[in-house]
């Protein structure tokens, strides 16, 4: 009874909050500045996720101005909220979230860059669009295991995608996302298989003490004398995030077992 109570609760404010989110691309984001965009991202998202419950614990040191691709583990939903309760984000996801309602409008609203999957020509016009929000100044997010996991290890990266922050030798900073039930790593929040939307909102929604752990590990530079292939940068990225998340001292227990 109270799990439902309060799923009921926090859908309604979530609901409400983005209705008013959707109200503020339609008639003025248009007509905002760029840095008022971002701030305005920005603050949306820890509104979104304070009515959700959630906690962030923000450790290491984000790179907070100029140019950056960053570079999380992908494990739910939430994760895009996370990374811009810190700094606004222009991610890049899959197409068919565009065709979601209200989810759909709300990510072609923020500045979202969609990519057709398995398409050269959309990776093409994805690279461009990445070129451009670095150009001015922006933050690109990326995902790159291209689907979620329960984020205690970290899926093999794509390395396309890496190839426009290569070009424009900007900064890549990897970030590992943990998080936490009841004061224990967990994949209770994880949105992960054939797990509808719906059905993950009723069990985030409906319980307390969710915490998300995010870990802004050293960016790694482009701009070097002998440039990293975008094949090494993401080798380099992952192997950071599976550190953070304790991946290989959890291997090596296991093979002393």
């Amino acid at each position: 009874m109270i799990h439902t109570l309060r799923f009921a609760l926090r859908a309604v404010a979530c609901f409400v909050w983005v209705a008013l989110g959707l109200l503020t691309i339609a008639l003025v984001y248009w007509i905002l500045g760029l840095q008022f965009r971002l701030w305005s991202k920005k603050y949306w998202s820890r509104v979104l996720l304070w009515i959700c419950g959630i906690k962030v614990v923000i450790a290491g040191e984000p790179v907070s101005k100029g140019p950056l691709l960053i570079v999380p583990n992908h494990v739910s939903w939430l994760d895009i909220f996370v990374l811009n309760y810190v700094r606004a984000t222009a991610f890049i996801a899959k197409s068919e979230i565009r065709s979601w309602a209200i989810v759909g409008w709300l990510a072609a609203g923020a500045d979202t860059i969609f990519i057709e999957r398995g398409s050269r020509h959309a990776l093409s016009a994805v690279a461009k669009s990445m070129a451009e929000h670095l150009q001015r100044d922006q933050a690109v997010g990326l995902f790159p295991e291209g689907t979620t996991s329960e984020g205690f290890d970290v899926l093999p990266f794509y390395a396309n995608l890496f190839e426009p922050a290569r070009k424009a030798k900007v900064l890549v900073q990897p970030v590992a996302v943990k998080y936490f039930h009841q004061g224990q790593r967990s994949a209770y929040p994880a949105y992960v298989g054939d797990e509808s939307l719906v059905m993950n909102m009723w069990r985030v929604f409906g319980t307390t003490g969710i915490r998300v752990e995010m870990v802004f590990l050293p960016a790694i530079s482009t701009d070097q004398e002998k440039p990293l292939s975008r094949a090494d940068l993401s080798k380099c990225a992952r192997e950071a995030i599976r550190s953070a998340l304790g991946v290989a001292d959890h291997e090596a227990d296991l093979n002393r077992l």
